[in-house]
């Protein structure tokens, strides 16, 4: 009888947890699918032609664009560390004052020159799971190529003091990210990842990435800031190399296009030598 009654709890537990795991896909399945509905909306404006018009003869040759992810308002907390090293960016370019709301676009924006290279540097100016919206907006306004826009977001999975670069690629979770890639349609976009590292104890990891850098984390930051914009400045000062010759942009599958395109490559040169060999 006892056994019995184990059994019976045992499977009880393990039908609640079976639900409470549907039921938790099914929220994260609606939330993704509640931002892309947001994204859409907030994407279609009735007067984007005529503006995206007017910036285009004001602002031809801008070529490329940097991007610092977070959410508005909360400037210096962990998940807002993108806006940070942006400005720290503008800073080391002397244009920090330079900073102009920009209403069409939701963000602020300053226009700049790296090597006589046409920068555009951008802060959304809307939440971070909506920062997309801001960055389609304004690449489609100056004319910059989804694989010219450079990200520069906070990761987790890197410990503080860390940086590396992500040549495309999946969102690995980033909302902000995938913001992008949805809104953009497609996912080539370089980022710059700042390490923030993951919580620990008991502390939750939205609780971790909303707060802001103890004391001593601060000082490590500054040295970080340093080397982003270091590194932000080598990718922007580098020659366009693949300019004739640019990276697909297709939806959500650059590494996968990239791929068949050298596949093909290899398949066409391989044919040349064929058909050398018969001559």
């Amino acid at each position: 009888m006892s056994r019995m009654k184990k059994g019976s709890v045992l499977s009880k537990f393990c039908q609640y947890l079976l639900n409470f795991f549907k039921k938790l896909i099914n929220f994260l399945m609606m939330r993704r699918l509640l931002t892309r509905v947001i994204n859409r909306v907030l994407l279609s404006d009735p007067f984007s032609p005529a503006m995206i018009i007017e910036a285009e003869i004001h602002n031809q040759g801008c070529r490329k664009m940097v991007v610092g992810l977070g959410n508005p308002g909360m400037e210096g907390t962990r998940h807002s560390v993108g806006m940070t090293v942006l400005g720290a960016l503008a800073a080391r370019l002397g244009v920090a004052d330079r900073w102009r709301g920009d209403k069409y676009v939701s963000g602020e924006v300053i226009l700049s020159e790296v090597q006589q290279m046409n920068v555009v540097l951008l802060r959304p100016r809307l939440l971070m799971n909506v920062n997309g919206v801001s960055v389609a907006k304004a690449a489609a306004k100056y004319g910059v190529k989804a694989e010219d826009i450079l990200l520069v977001h906070d990761e987790l999975d890197k410990p503080l003091g860390k940086i590396a670069i992500k040549h495309g690629g999946s969102a690995r979770g980033h909302n902000g990210v995938r913001s992008c890639v949805d809104c953009l349609q497609t996912d080539v976009m370089p980022r710059l990842r700042i390490g923030i590292g993951r919580p620990t104890g008991k502390t939750s990891v939205d609780r971790h990435v909303l707060g802001r850098f103890t004391t001593e984390e601060q000082k490590l930051l500054d040295s970080v800031l340093v080397q982003s914009v270091d590194l932000l400045l080598s990718q922007l000062s580098q020659q366009d190399s693949q300019q004739d010759s640019p990276l697909p942009s297709s939806p959500a599958g650059g590494r996968q296009a990239a791929q068949k395109r050298n596949e093909r490559a290899r398949s066409g040169s391989q044919a040349e030598d064929s058909a050398a060999a018969q001559s």
